[in-house]
């Protein structure tokens, strides 16, 4: 199996124990001498078969991360590197966007408030990251697709 492959597993079976999460709050109570639209003892085990195929897919997930290198990283790092460049890209755009407001005055009185930052100097460092952000994601799905999962042992 490919680390992609993998790795949509995943997301599906995030998904699925979410449902079944659903499913068995929605079907542990009935009312006396009623059934419940499902059995939730069956739910229940479906749950924990999903949850335990999700442990094995995530420690073959995080250890296929650590040792495969794309870029002259770990896929690890680059994950890491994606993350933090992806917040820091937010709050940069934020403060883009207040710097770049007009100049205005409170209330119609003398006080004048004013940007201590250049909007444009704030969008082109967001840019430069948003390319960043984007070069690191081709990278990863690329080798996502050409990395085969380790399995571990269990």
């Amino acid at each position: 199996m490919k680390l992609a492959e993998a790795l949509q597993e995943r997301a599906d079976l995030n998904r699925k124990i979410s449902e079944l999460r659903r499913r068995i709050t929605n079907s542990i109570l009935v009312q006396e001498g009623e059934d419940p639209a499902e059995e939730p003892k069956e739910l229940i085990a479906e749950l924990d078969e999903a949850v335990s195929r999700l442990e094995i897919l995530m420690a073959a997930i995080n250890l296929t991360n650590c040792r495969t290198k794309a870029g002259g990283m770990t896929l690890t790092d680059i994950i890491a590197r994606k993350d933090a460049l992806t917040l820091k890209l937010s709050a940069y755009r934020d403060a883009a966007e207040t710097a770049g407001q007009s100049t205005y005055r409170a209330r119609g009185s003398e006080i004048r408030v004013k940007a201590l930052v250049k909007a444009a100097e704030l969008q082109k460092k967001a840019d430069a990251m948003a390319k960043e952000i984007r070069e690191l994601d081709n990278l990863l799905q690329e080798t996502n697709w050409k990395t085969k999962l380790i399995e571990t042992a269990r």
